[in-house]
C-alpha cells in the first residue's frame, strides 16, 4: 500500500486480485485499483465506508486534490473509496494494444463482455470483504456509476448500508433502442436552445459543417474529421456549462484566410476520439443489453430523427444540430487508434447473450435505504425512463430537480450529497 498526504486528507492506494470472469473463481485474475480517501483529522477514526463508482462506463475515478467538489461533504462522516473500475486507470487498464494481446476478434470480445456492471459489482463484494471486514458499506454512484449501484441492490443487497445515485437510474427493462429514442429528442431541444441563446452560431456551426462536408480535414492524430465527428461534440449541451463551452469551441474555427484554425482543430482532437478510453466507444450501448443484442442502437435509431442528418440540413438550410451521448460505427473505423477494434466491436454490437443487470423482484423488495437524485433535463439519463424505476425500487425516495444539470454532482459543491444523506436519514 502506498499512502501519501494531499491538503486537509489522507489518501492510501490499494490494488486487489479479482477472478477475471467471477463465474470462474479459480481461473485468470486482473488486478482492480482504488484509492482510499480520509479526512487528515479523522485518519485514526472508526468510519463508515463511502464506495463511490464513476460515471461511464470505461472511465477511472478522480483524481483528488485535497477536498475538492462532493468530496469536502463525504468526508465529514465517511472514508470514501474512489474504485477504478475493471479495465480503466490503473485496474487492468484496456486499450486497443492490450486487446491484441488477447487473440483475435472473437476472443477480444468474449474478453470485453466480462467488463460490464454486474463483474463491477462482484469486484466491489471481494474489496468489501478485504477493507470492510466483511461490514456493509455505503455506495455513491453517478451516472453509469448510478446504474452499477442498481446493479448492486439487485444482486448483492447484502453488501450495502446506504445508496446514493446520482443521474443513474436506468429503465429497467429499457434496451438500447428505447434509451435513444427518448434521449434523441432531448438532444434537439438542446440545440434549439442553444441556437436561442447564440444565434450566431447557427451560420458559424453551418460554415464549419458546409467546409467539413466539401473539403478533408484532418485532425493533429491524422484522423479525418466529418460532418458527423463535428456534430458528436453536442454531448457538451448536457452538461451545466456545456452551451457556453461549445459556443467558445466554435466562435474562434477559422483562421483570418477561411480555413480551420489549427487551435480549433487541436481543441476538436479529444472531443471526438476515444483512443483513451476505448471501453466507452465499445461497451456504451452494452450497458443497456440485456437479453438481446444492441446492434449499434443509437445509429440504427438516428435514421428515425432527420434533423440529425447533418448533411440534409446543409442542403435544406436548416440549422446543422449536435448529437449527444452516442455511440456509432465510424468512432471506431475513422480513429487510427481504434480501428484495430472494428471487428471486436462488431462482434459486441451483435452479442446477443448479455445476462440481466437487475433484478426487478429483488428491487421490489428492497429494504436497503436509498435515494437518487433525478435531473428534469438530464440528457444523457432521461427522467421519462428513471421516474418509472423510481416506482419499481422499494423505498427508493427521489428528489427531481431541474436546478442541475448531469453533471451536478460535480459542480454543486457538495449540495446534492448533502441532500442524498439527509433523505436516507429521514431529515428531508
Amino acid at each position: 500500500m502506498n499512502t501519501f498526504r494531499q491538503p486537509g486528507t489522507v489518501l492510501t492506494d490499494h490494488v486487489v486480485e479479482v477472478p477475471l470472469d467471477h463465474s470462474r473463481p479459480d481461473g485468470e485474475r486482473i488486478e482492480v485499483f482504488a484509492r482510499e480517501v480520509v479526512a487528515a483529522d479523522k485518519a485514526d477514526a472508526d468510519l463508515p465506508w463511502l464506495l463511490f463508482l464513476q460515471g461511464g462506463p470505461g472511465f477511472p475515478a478522480q483524481r483528488p486534490v485535497g477536498r475538492q467538489a462532493w468530496l469536502a461533504r463525504a468526508l465529514r462522516e465517511y472514508r470514501v473509496l474512489l474504485l477504478d473500475q475493471r479495465g480503466t486507470g490503473r485496474s487492468s487498464r484496456i486499450t486497443a494494444r492490450s486487446l491484441a494481446a488477447r487473440g483475435d476478434a472473437r476472443a477480444q470480445a468474449d474478453y470485453l463482455a466480462l467488463f460490464r456492471a454486474d463483474s463491477i459489482v462482484r469486484d466491489a463484494e471481494l474489496i468489501r470483504g478485504r477493507l470492510a471486514g466483511g461490514e456493509p458499506w455505503s455506495v455513491l454512484g453517478q451516472s453509469f456509476g448510478g446504474f452499477c449501484a442498481l446493479t448492486y441492490l439487485s444482486f448483492a443487497p447484502h453488501g450495502l448500508r446506504e445508496a446514493f445515485l446520482t443521474g443513474g437510474l436506468p429503465g429497467l427493462s429499457a434496451h438500447a433502442e428505447d434509451v435513444y429514442r427518448t434521449t434523441y429528442p432531448i438532444v434537439a431541444e438542446r440545440n434549439a436552445a442553444h441556437y436561442e441563446r447564440y444565434p450566431g452560431d447557427v451560420a458559424l456551426v453551418r460554415r464549419i459543417a458546409e467546409r467539413l462536408a466539401t473539403r478533408k480535414e484532418r485532425l493533429p492524430d491524422g484522423s479525418p474529421l466529418t460532418v458527423e465527428a463535428f456534430q458528436a461534440i453536442g454531448g457538451l449541451l448536457g452538461q451545466s456549462d456545456g452551451s457556453h463551452q461549445l459556443h467558445y469551441l466554435v466562435e474562434n474555427a477559422f483562421d483570418a484566410d477561411g480555413a480551420l484554425a489549427d487551435e480549433f482543430l487541436h481543441a476538436m482532437a479529444p472531443r471526438v476520439s476515444f483512443a483513451g478510453g476505448p471501453l466507452y466507444c465499445v461497451l456504451h450501448e452494452a450497458c443497456y443489453g440485456q437479453g438481446r443484442a444492441t446492434g449499434w442502437a443509437a445509429h440504427r435509431v438516428r435514421d428515425e430523427f432527420p434533423a440529425f442528418d447533418g448533411r440534409a440540413a446543409l442542403e435544406s438550410g436548416d440549422p446543422v444540430y449536435f448529437t449527444g451521448e452516442m455511440t456509432y460505427p465510424w468512432m471506431v473505423t475513422r480513429d487510427p487508434l481504434l480501428a484495430p477494434l472494428r471487428e471486436t466491436a462488431e462482434l459486441v454490437a451483435a452479442r446477443e447473450d448479455w445476462p440481466p443487470l437487475y433484478d426487478p423482484a429483488r428491487l421490489a423488495a428492497n429494504e436497503v435505504p436509498a435515494a437518487a437524485a433525478v435531473y428534469y433535463h438530464d440528457m444523457y439519463v432521461p427522467r421519462l425512463l428513471s421516474e418509472p424505476t423510481v416506482a419499481a425500487v422499494k423505498g427508493l425516495r427521489a428528489w427531481v430537480t431541474s436546478e442541475y444539470e448531469h453533471d451536478g454532482l460535480r459542480v454543486s459543491g457538495g449540495r446534492i450529497l448533502d441532500r442524498l444523506i439527509a433523505t436516507v436519514k429521514g431529515e428531508v
